[in-house]
């Protein structure tokens, strides 16, 4: 009778641990996602943002106003993020000084010490910029790297892209040129 007893109350001891962690799994969803505020959204003016470039300036998405900015999320360890890289230096050198930034931040905890040697390597000439805390993952809500933000010339979010993507097509050209051909 007393090994039974204690099955029985061993059995409700499981069940009452097993509700009150999905009672507390389903009241901390976002506890469990990379990041704790909701994905901005197509059509939401961009957050604003101040980071330091890997030249040591400090770069603020504001003094961007009246371009074109597309704003990359990636990580050195990520290879689609490396497989796209080449494709985005292509589409900076055919539209720069017309009206279109990028901005690549890197989440690298390592921060510069593994930025710099990745963009020599691949002779990236647009911005790098260091987030080694995270903090656009949070501001933008991404669930991942690679990750990317278009912004218009009003500083709205005109299209997001999740996943690598290859930008120097005729297509994606062509959509950022006619991007920054509106008022």
């Amino acid at each position: 009778m007393e090994k039974r007893n204690f099955k029985s109350i061993a059995f409700f001891i499981v069940i009452i641990v097993t509700l009150t962690v999905v009672v507390l799994l389903q009241g901390k969803a976002s506890f469990f996602s990379p990041s704790s505020k909701p994905r901005i959204k197509t059509g939401a003016p961009a957050p604003n943002f101040t980071l330091r470039a890997l030249d040591g300036r400090m770069v603020n998405l504001a003094d961007y106003r009246g371009r074109v900015v597309f704003l990359n999320v990636w990580a050195t360890w990520c290879p689609p993020c490396r497989e796209e890289m080449p494709s985005m230096e292509k589409l900076y050198q055919e539209l720069k000084g017309q009206g279109l930034e990028i901005l690549a931040v890197s989440i690298d905890v390592s921060g510069a010490k593994a930025v710099a040697p990745f963009t020599k390597e691949k002779g990236l000439t647009f911005p790098a910029l260091l987030d080694p805390e995270g903090t656009i993952q949070d501001l933008y809500g991404t669930t991942g790297v690679p990750e990317s933000f278009i912004i218009d010339k009003k500083g709205i979010i005109e299209k997001t892209i999740i996943g690598p993507l290859d930008w120097s097509t005729p297509d994606v050209v062509g959509f950022f040129r006619d991007l920054m051909q509106r008022p």
